[in-house]
């Protein structure tokens, strides 16, 4: 089923993307409930969790492990925080954040009013941070 998120993977909707291979794609998130607030997306448009290929979803899982670490490292977070709700989008989509404490858990934290200059120089970051790694794609 096609979603947004399709529509930014096929670059119809514009998106800050951190990563991109050929199953997984991660973004920046629209609505961040912390800065560096990242998508981690699998190309595939299947609507949940339960639902995807194992395979592909040890993909996704692994994609965020590498994301988490790119974010601790370029917000100097002590955490990584991980979500899947699934109700705001039906495509399979994990939240990666840094995270202080359980308080930035909440999607009430969201920042609808983020500039593009916010998200560009976030993307920055965690692609700076992703150089350093050597898992990064």
């Amino acid at each position: 089923m096609p979603s947004v998120f399709s529509a930014v993977i096929a670059g119809d909707l514009p998106g800050y993307f951190v990563w991109q291979d050929e199953d997984v794609v991660a973004f920046l998130s629209n609505a961040p409930i912390s800065t560096g607030h990242t998508l981690v997306v699998p190309r595939q448009e299947v609507d949940n969790w339960q639902s995807v290929d194992p395979e592909l979803f040890g993909k996704v899982m692994r994609v965020a492990q590498i994301i988490g670490q790119a974010v601790t490292t370029a917000f100097g977070a002590p955490r990584a925080g991980q979500l899947i709700a699934g109700f705001e989008v039906p495509h399979l989509h994990v939240h990666v954040f840094p995270a202080w404490g359980l308080g930035d858990f909440s999607f009430a934290n969201a920042d609808h009013a983020a500039t593009a200059e916010q998200f560009e120089a976030a993307a920055q970051k965690i692609r700076a941070a992703l150089a350093g790694e050597s898992n990064s794609g």
